[in-house]
């Protein structure tokens, strides 16, 4: 696997699978063929995302995570993340994380779950052959307390 594919036209291999708590603990995070699959289908629906967004690059801080990585940040243990199937991300160009998700849920661009993270946007896709869901959630993050998430974008 060349670890800095194209994965589509604005999209690299590289960019979702770097990792800080990876380099710094020597954990492996490179993608199996399924998980490479679902990485380059992601890459496709960003890319209608950066076309919604009027072309505005997306940062990603998150894509693929192995299930050590996932662990170590705290991940859930069904995250989309472990399936090559989720990137959170901004669009400094573009707006805040609410701006973009507010754009993305009025759109139809085909997600499983939307959430608004606060400091960025987490996007998923539907496991292959799943329809997606639509799901509209907003983070809620307290000192001491575990997420909850709220149903909407608020």
């Amino acid at each position: 696997m060349v670890l800095d594919a194209q994965l589509s036209t604005h999209f690299r291999l590289s960019e979702f699978i770097v990792s800080g708590v990876a380099e710094r603990r020597g954990i492996a995070n490179a993608p199996n063929d399924d998980q490479l699959g679902n990485l380059v289908r992601l890459a496709d629906v960003l890319e209608r995302v950066r076309r919604l967004l009027g072309q505005a690059p997306l940062l990603i801080n998150s894509g693929f995570r192995s299930p050590e990585v996932n662990a170590a940040v705290g991940g859930s243990r069904h995250s989309a993340h472990l399936y090559g199937c989720a990137a959170d991300f901004i669009a400094p160009s573009f707006g805040t994380p609410r701006e973009i998700c507010m754009r993305i849920a009025d759109s139809e661009i085909p997600f499983d779950q939307l959430i608004f993270e606060g400091s960025w946007v987490h996007l998923a896709i539907p496991i292959l052959g799943e329809d997606p869901r639509r799901q509209l959630l907003t983070a809620v993050f307290q000192r001491g307390y575990p997420t909850r998430y709220v149903r909407g974008i608020v």
